[in-house]
């Protein structure tokens, strides 16, 4: 012992536990042995718990977004901002422009812009009138029109019938279009249209070079103006004394002479009344009277309709003719 009052032991060596130690871990031992059990338990519950949480882990690692996930969210929201914006505020054809501008540029710098554009058919439009509604512009490059849409867009004009588009690489364009002729006048509703020989309207009544043309009135004249027209060719001089044609109800045609006399048709067979109106007139002369109307419309029968005038001279004429009564008064 040395002296503070311990134990000295050498420095090399085993150390010997005294009787007081020894006692104590046999004492202790059951206690370790049972808490080295309860540790044993707990780990392996543990252990249990930890491999389940570990293979969760891992699924959710086989979950995890790829890198740069969040950078492409972000910018899908911003990208998705600008989009509703545009869309919100009615920008999306000024979106559409400036992206075709682009594109036309990068192409016309390429070598693909149209220097020139070959232009046949046309007779009542002009040159820029038809690279207007074709779409054609200064700024248009070759390589990027779509001559499909031009093609459309040209005949959507009322004037052209047909339009074909090419396009000649790497710098030209040619236009071939075919225009409908102006064939007669169209009165509906109180506003007078010039009409193509199908039926189409083609523009307001406002040049005096269409004056000239034949006149049809109703709703339905129209699409029915050439093969009616085509019949009145056949009797040149009531052709030649007509003012209008008026489609009644849809269904049969008067005809407003230019003397003021209506012809009134009928339904059908058409051709046999104009032929009995042509010999009437060449027989009595009955168009040249002062008549207001001439009923064809039934087959067996002509009633003709006279002016006030004419009418009053005829009633007076009659008096005059009425023999007087024999004898007088007493």
């Amino acid at each position: 012992m040395d002296g503070g009052g311990c134990f000295a032991e050498p420095l090399s060596g085993p150390i010997r536990p005294t009787a007081s130690a020894t006692a104590i871990a046999r004492r202790a031992a059951p206690r370790r042995g049972h808490a080295l059990r309860a540790f044993a338990r707990r780990t392996g519950r543990l252990g249990t718990l930890g491999r389940r949480l570990n293979a969760r882990m891992e699924k959710f690692d086989s979950l995890r977004p790829p890198r740069g996930f969040g950078l492409f969210g972000a910018a899908s929201i911003v990208l998705g901002s600008i989009v509703f914006g545009t869309i919100r505020g009615g920008h999306v054809d000024d979106v559409v422009d400036y992206l075709r501008h682009a594109r036309d540029t990068a192409a016309n710098a390429a070598g693909f812009n149209i220097t020139g554009v070959a232009l046949a058919g046309q007779k009542h439009l002009t040159r820029e009138e038809i690279f207007a509604i074709a779409g054609v512009t200064g700024h248009s490059s070759l390589l990027f029109l779509d001559v499909a849409d031009a093609r459309a867009r040209l005949k959507t004009n009322p004037w052209i019938a047909d339009a074909t588009v090419q396009k000649l690489y790497p710098d030209r364009l040619q236009i071939t279009i075919t225009e409908r002729a102006a064939f007669a006048l169209w009165q509906k509703g109180g506003r007078v249209g010039v009409i193509a020989d199908d039926g189409t309207v083609l523009e307001p009544y406002i040049s005096r070079n269409v004056a000239g043309l034949p006149l049809f009135v109703g709703d339905g004249a129209a699409p029915r103006a050439k093969d009616f027209l085509a019949l009145l060719d056949r009797y040149p001089d009531l052709r030649a004394q007509l003012l209008a044609s008026v489609l009644v109800a849809e269904r049969r045609w008067n005809l407003r002479l230019k003397n003021g006399v209506d012809v009134r048709l009928p339904e059908f067979d058409v051709a046999r009344a104009l032929d009995q109106l042509v010999g009437l007139d060449r027989d009595k002369k009955i168009l040249s009277r002062d008549i207001v109307s001439i009923d064809l419309r039934l087959p067996d029968r002509v009633t003709v309709r006279l002016s006030e005038a004419a009418a009053q001279a005829r009633d007076e004429a009659l008096k005059l003719k009425k023999p007087k009564p024999k004898g007088g008064n007493a």
